[in-house]
């Protein structure tokens, strides 16, 4: 799809990754309604943005029901909807047996509700929204795009519940891409290695220089707008479908 055409609902999009997604589609002539669930970032994200281009909508990606709700009055504002990107997601770091004994189960089931449960919640709102669209060309109609983590892959210590939840969001990709197919809907999956965000800042800059040096090349961290780049590409290159990219440098994750 054209850049400029695009209709996008994006999750987590106040801030780091899901925020530089809104930032290009925006300054490619596009239309983004930003989910997330900081009220005051929502509102520097558009006045950043413009209230022409960016809308600002509370939401929780795990309740079924407010998603169906927010992504129909995503719609109105955008005056259509032709793309999803799941950006929303958390850490969710601790141990299965951890000092304090075996880890809570209520962690783990928070951490996979939020980055899966959360990330096909709104997959699934917005294709059953998707499929009313006059297709395009090569009958296109949409694209969906979910953000997992090389943790997928190769999740380090401490990683059991975030690498569980992100290596379902890759395992759901395909198939979801072949059953939307008929809609033509695609659905792809990018897999981002050590990227500069919000939390990264927060670290001391010589555990940045230390996670830098693990990355073959560019030894370097990736930069946020990198990843919008991908999406953007994803979305206007039609034959990309059913697949996760992994954007990380060549990294793979040590143990620890």
């Amino acid at each position: 799809m054209q850049l400029s055409c695009v209709r996008a609902v994006v999750t987590g999009g106040v801030s780091g990754l899901g925020f530089a997604v809104a930032q290009r589609l925006v300054a490619d002539g596009g239309k983004v309604a930003l989910l997330d669930v900081n009220d005051d970032k929502g509102a520097e994200a558009v006045a950043a943005l413009g209230e022409a281009n960016a809308r600002y909508f509370r939401t929780d990606v795990t309740d079924e029901a407010g998603v169906v709700a927010t992504l129909e009055a995503a719609r109105d504002f955008l005056g259509g909807l032709n793309a999803a990107i799941n950006c929303a997601g958390i850490l969710g770091a601790g141990r299965v047996l951890g000092k304090e004994g075996p880890m809570p189960l209520d962690g783990f089931a928070r951490t996979v509700m939020v980055n899966l449960v959360g990330s096909f919640n709104v997959a699934k709102a917005a294709a059953a929204l998707m499929q009313h669209n006059e297709p395009g060309e090569d009958g296109e109609r949409g694209a969906i795009v979910n953000t997992a983590s090389v943790a997928a892959y190769e999740g380090q210590i401490g990683q059991a519940a975030y690498s569980a939840s992100k290596g379902g969001v890759v395992g759901m990709t395909l198939p979801m891409a072949r059953e939307l197919a008929r809609f033509g809907i695609r659905v792809l999956t990018v897999a981002p290695g050590v990227f500069w965000t919000p939390m990264v800042d927060g670290m001391p800059e010589s555990v940045q220089q230390s996670l830098a040096a693990t990355i073959p090349f560019p030894a370097r961290l990736g930069r946020p707008e990198e990843f919008a780049d991908t999406v953007a590409f994803i979305l206007r290159t039609r034959y990309l479908n059913g697949e996760t990219i992994r954007l990380d440098g060549a990294t793979r994750l040590a143990p620890k």
